[in-house]
């Protein structure tokens, strides 16, 4: 069974990028009919919060992609001690002593220099005296992962092909904090081994990530996933923008979005497949393939995403807004090909139900509204209506064009555009179109 998660941490509100991550893992385990957890990446006791914890739960579950499990890493700290232990007596984890300070000497020495600034593992020369003397100094050590050439450092990736790091080109990563906080390489390898991960789906800035997490998986002897990196997204212009890291769930849901239109745009974006409206969840689902993505940068166009939405919108049967709407549903459907959000079509209910303002009429339209009252008493009122009317009116005026339908609608809904008048007019009912046109 495909095993795919989604691990946030809770230190924030999901951005758009994240979305993206989730919706990725999430369509590859509906495709494959397989599992999709949520885990909350909670090492950072002093940033995480429980507010956010629900935040990303809640943003989730508006999207309809509420997982089949959750994790929290905060609950497995015994175990994470326990792995390092083991780690530790099998050489693959270190413990070192320098300070920031020491180490960024360090490095701006090997810059000075023209090399790379690779740690150079001095702490691997410490004698058990020397550990004595810095435990007595009160100098507590942060613990390095040993990178290691014959170590795995290659794979195939799920969507950039063959794919590799260079052990010798990295420093080995810092995993455990001095003062005894986890940094995320190592936790995150657990877990996946734990929880039984076959497949992940994050960005491409984790590429590195993913070789030197490779090499945790064999020290650990745990089968690594299948890891696949989708390019970043940039923004309509095509330049990385921080107003992306600022757009998440909360301003979709202010602005109208539908939560198929997130999904609709973001499973298609970096892929050839057109973005195209859907009313459900199965084609998407149907569609995903992770060998899709490409490897140019993804544009992320929230003007794309309003028309997207609008267009979902005009193909949304009444009962999949019925309990969000107050529109009964011949008035939904007769305005949602006229809306770009739900917002919109509340804004139709005074048209349907009245009373609406007069608009301000010249004096030959008012007699033409006039005889148009007295044409639709004395007509059969019924779904015909519209056209019985508009032709009688013609006949008898001699108007036509926009100076017949022009005020008859401004009359009859307030406005000068809108949907289909021989679809409204039924709907607003025989008394109440008297009224208005009297009016």
């Amino acid at each position: 069974m495909i095993v795919t998660r989604f691990a946030p941490s809770p230190t924030g509100a999901l951005h758009v990028g994240n979305v993206r991550t989730a919706l990725l893992n999430w369509l590859l385990a509906r495709k494959h009919g397989g599992r999709f957890i949520l885990r909350l990446d909670d090492t950072d006791s002093a940033r995480s919060t429980e507010a956010f914890a629900q935040s990303i739960r809640d943003d989730l579950a508006w999207l309809g992609m509420s997982p089949d499990a959750e994790e929290r890493q905060s609950a497995r700290m015994a175990r994470y001690a326990g792995v390092l232990d083991e780690l530790a007596a099998s050489g693959h984890v270190y413990r070192a002593y320098e300070t920031p300070g020491e180490l960024d000497l360090k490095r701006r020495v090997l810059l000075g220099r023209g090399l790379p600034p690779v740690y150079d593992r001095a702490a691997l020369a410490l004698t058990d005296a020397d550990h004595a003397r810095f435990e007595a100094e009160g100098r507590k050590p942060h613990w390095r992962f040993r990178l290691s050439a014959d170590l795995p450092h290659r794979w195939n990736d799920l969507v950039r092909g063959e794919c590799h790091i260079d052990p010798a080109s990295l420093s080995d990563p810092v995993i455990r904090r001095a003062d005894g906080s986890w940094l995320y390489m190592l936790p995150s390898v657990i877990d996946d081994a734990d929880m039984g991960i076959t497949h992940v789906v994050r960005g491409e800035d984790h590429v590195t990530n993913t070789g030197i997490q490779l090499q945790m998986f064999a020290a650990i002897q745990q089968p690594a996933p299948h890891f696949g990196h989708a390019a970043l997204l940039t923004g309509a212009d095509g330049a990385l923008s921080k107003r992306l890291g600022s757009i998440g769930v909360a301003e979709f849901r202010d602005r109208g979005i539908e939560p198929l239109a997130v999904k609709a745009l973001l499973a298609r974006l970096g892929t050839s497949q057109p973005v195209e409206p859907v009313t459900s969840d199965a084609p998407l689902i149907a569609a995903f393939d992770i060998g899709h993505l490409g490897r140019a940068t993804a544009r992320f166009d929230e003007a794309e995403l309003e028309r997207l939405n609008a267009s979902i919108l005009h193909q949304t049967g009444h009962a999949a807004v019925a309990g969000r709407t107050s529109l009964t549903e011949a008035q939904w459907n007769a305005v949602r090909g006229n809306i770009a959000s739900l917002a919109e079509a509340e804004q139709w209910k005074p048209v349907f139900t009245g009373p609406i303002a007069a608009p301000e009429m010249p004096d030959d339209d008012r007699a033409f509204l006039a005889e148009a009252a007295e044409k639709l008493e004395a007509l059969p009122f019924g779904p015909d209506s519209w056209s019985a009317l508009t032709s009688a009116l013609q006949e008898q005026t001699g108007r036509k064009g926009r100076a017949l339908f022009l005020p008859l609608r401004r009359a009859l809904i307030g406005r000068e555009q809108g949907p289909d008048m021989a679809t409204m007019l039924p709907l607003i009912g025989r008394d109440e179109a008297l009224r208005r046109l009297r009016n």
